[in-house]
């Protein structure tokens, strides 16, 4: 079996002697934040809509966990509601979510427990029941609540997998217990089992973006279980209350079950779940929860959560920024998600309730690719190498039972959404930094494929494959007639030509350590695409046809159809790995820092657009490394705060909050793929990392000009992965 309570990610700890030597961080960290429209200046000034939302939700559970826990205030599992938005004031639940966190995607396979006392109720709208952010308490491993209309506290805690809930009655009376499959399609499943005081069930999930509406061929299955035996056991769909134990696919099912409580009484319940059946969910909350005890389930998942976020130690600067630096780190550690059982049975990928058995480790999904590939996954190559090795196996494991290396693998599917074809990136970036317990050669193979070969008409539809890539090979470039059909964004060419030639160039840093001689040659040929979408009359990226005409009315600051999310100038700076080859384009280094201001200037510059993050790093590599440390200083400021507004936009997964920790360090990965990181000046006087390599490397502030590892000058604008992850001292100057 796995370990209770997901040991393993926290295995490489060994730096961190015992708890009690251990900083108490958990109170620096508020779930809350993100949960309410963005205040920051650029996501008022450039988002529109649900691009104003974070979406995270106060999550509770364990790093990178199965199953998040949450307070419900929305009911669908609808594209771009998530669970709980704070300006809400209706409270229907706890939900057990696999909601992408900081996405606009959608919740699947998701579950909810609600408390109601005095007459039952079967329809959300008639139970859910007011509350007051006053009444409510969040951290990383517990939530809890008090709700006036019904005379209890509702608290959850939680493990990888599962689940314990208490509820605190004030006075004498009958209360239900509500358990709802929360399918938007009338399905699922529940179960009800007076004798073992159970109820169980279970909801299928389906696909979004490529296939949408497909069933993803595996369900939400979940087993509750409560301390004490229940009475009146009935199901129900919609407001039809039946004397039954068991319901299956019909609108808005569930099932109800009463207790007779008293004043200062109170009535657990622990929950197990599983992507593979009831029975493994069963078995996964006996493996990870085999007792009553609310206080020791909370007291284990803070100890974890201080145990991750003790990874990097902060010194100086105030508290506030404290608490924006550890509620970064906790929002990079909810995803990609964990998928498999305690005896790693876990759901195939992209087939159809097939059930596989790992070998080793373990299997993770919900990889929001175009975002995290970025620094998300890069923070991860240094905390947890062995974390990092289980994500690329998980994705070999995609790419030989889907048929094709997935580009942006969520459901348990290929999805086909947004652009480019980063998990390519991202392995290259786990290559090249060392990381290589999994088949190389197999993944060589996947990537290769991809970058290679288009996929035939049927499995192209179903999101396999790179998008346009025969007319990318073609042209150089995907030319303005390619619409692109068959993905979830359409067009979007120049973008997709920028970040194409990155993959390409990440890929061709593998063929060349691998000795693929023709490969390499190709591949680094193709990594030079980005000039031929760089069209110099303008000074900055445009759209072309295939006669090599440019499109004629481009507007620099616009939105425009063939740029990702985003406008000419917010992504003409992307070409990460050749940063000289576009100084020389923009016309020499003068010309691309004065092109770097104007995007300053003109107050154009979007932090909440993934590809523009590197930007304000960019003036090192004009040797104006005071310039990144103003911007970087500016967006820090401005761009992130602690309250519920204070991310800059949809967090991605992580990935905003990402470069949120990497700046306040002091450095970030501006291309992934290489090993090192762009150099700036920490936020914090002194920051302490203990690596995955199980070393310490602390770097503080200086008032001497220039930069010191070991008391020896070092470059004052690269770090080296490879210094990093050796350990020692940095002193950078201000």
């Amino acid at each position: 079996m796995r370990p209770f309570f997901y040991i393993l990610f926290f295995s490489s700890l060994t730096t961190l002697s015992s708890i009690a030597q251990q900083r108490d961080l958990v109170p620096y960290v508020n779930p809350l934040t993100g949960t309410a429209n963005s205040t920051t200046l650029t996501a008022i000034k450039h988002g529109a809509g649900t691009e104003q939302l974070a979406n995270t939700i106060p999550a509770v559970g364990t790093p990178f966990g199965m199953t998040q826990w949450t307070p419900q205030t929305r009911l669908t599992e609808q594209k771009c509601v998530a669970p709980y938005y704070y300006k809400d004031n209706l409270f229907s639940g706890f939900r057990g979510t696999h909601w992408l966190s900081g996405s606009c995607t959608q919740d699947y396979g998701s579950f909810t427990i609600m408390p109601i006392c005095g007459a039952p109720k079967t329809q959300p709208n008639d139970y859910a029941t007011t509350f007051s952010h006053a009444g409510e308490v969040a951290t990383p491993a517990y939530y809890g609540i008090t709700l006036p209309q019904y005379h209890l506290k509702a608290e959850v805690s939680a493990t990888a997998r599962c689940s314990m809930m208490q509820f605190s009655f004030d006075q004498d009376d009958d209360c239900y217990f509500i358990i709802r499959p929360n399918s938007d399609r009338g399905k699922g499943a529940v179960y009800i089992d007076p004798g073992q005081h159970e109820i169980s069930g279970y909801n299928p999930a389906y696909r979004i973006y490529q296939g949408q509406g497909q069933p993803a061929g595996f369900s939400g299955y979940f087993v509750v279980q409560f301390e004490e035996s229940f009475e009146a056991p009935r199901v129900f769909h919609d407001s039809t209350l039946l004397e039954a134990r068991s319901m299956e696919s019909q609108p808005g099912i569930g099932s109800i079950v009463k207790f007779k409580v008293h004043k200062g009484s109170i009535l657990k319940v622990r929950i197990g779940t599983s992507f593979t059946s009831i029975a493994a969910a069963r078995e996964n909350l006996r493996a990870e929860i085999n007792h009553w005890d609310f206080k020791a389930v909370t007291k284990a998942g803070n100890d974890a959560w201080n145990q991750a976020l003790n990874k990097i130690i902060v010194d100086g600067s105030q508290e506030k920024t404290k608490k924006i630096f550890y509620t970064a780190l906790y929002h990079t550690m909810q995803h990609p998600r964990l998928f498999n059982d305690v005896k790693g049975t876990y759901p195939a990928f992209s087939q159809s309730y097939e059930v596989k058995q790992l070998a080793t480790g373990n299997y993770y999904d919900d990889f929001s690719m175009w975002d995290i590939y970025r620094a998300q996954l890069p923070l991860y190559e240094i905390l947890h190498p062995e974390l990092v090795n289980d994500f690329v196996r998980s994705l070999i494991l995609k790419g030989q039972q889907g048929g094709w290396l997935p580009i942006f693998p969520c459901w348990n599917n290929y999805t086909a959404a947004m652009i480019g074809d980063h998990a390519i990136a991202f392995i290259a970036s786990a290559y090249n930094k060392g990381m290589r317990d999994y088949d190389v050669a197999a993944a060589y193979r996947l990537m290769r494929q991809n970058a290679f070969d288009t996929a035939a008409p049927a499995d192209y539809q179903q999101g396999k494959g790179r998008r346009a890539l025969a007319s990318y090979l073609q042209y150089g470039y995907v030319p303005l007639e390619d619409a692109v059909p068959f993905a979830f964004h359409n067009k979007e060419q120049v973008s997709r030509t920028l970040e194409y030639a990155f993959d390409d160039y990440a890929l061709s840093t593998i063929a060349k350590a691998l000795h693929k001689n023709d490969d390499y040659r190709a591949l680094q040929q193709r990594a030079q695409n980005y000039a031929h979408v760089f069209d110099t009359a303008l000074g900055d990226v445009n759209g072309r046809y295939a006669n090599g005409s440019w499109y004629k009315h481009p507007n620099r600051d616009q939105k425009l159809f063939f740029i990702t999310e985003g406008t000419p100038r917010q992504y003409g700076f992307y070409v990460p790995q050749d940063v000289p080859g576009l100084i020389r384009l923009t016309g020499g280094a003068a010309k691309f820092e004065e092109a770097l201001d104007s995007l300053f200037i003109k107050k154009e510059y979007w932090h909440g657009n993934e590809p523009g993050q590197q930007i304000p790093f960019l003036y090192n590599y004009v040797n104006n490394r005071a310039k990144t440390a103003a911007r970087v200083r500016e967006i820090l400021a401005n761009e992130y705060d602690e309250g519920p507004g204070g991310l800059c936009g949809n967090d991605d997964a992580g990935q905003i909050s990402a470069w949120y920790v990497f700046a306040a360090m002091g450095f970030y990965p501006v291309n992934p793929v290489a090993p090192e990181y762009a150099l700036t000046v920490p936020s914090f006087d002194r920051v302490v990392i203990h690596t995955g390599h199980n070393t310490v490397t602390t770097l503080t502030t200086s008032t001497q000009p220039g930069v010191k590892r070991n008391g020896k000058p070092y470059s004052a604008l690269v770090l080296r992965h490879e210094d990093l992850m050796k350990g020692g001292a940095f002193e950078i100057g201000k």
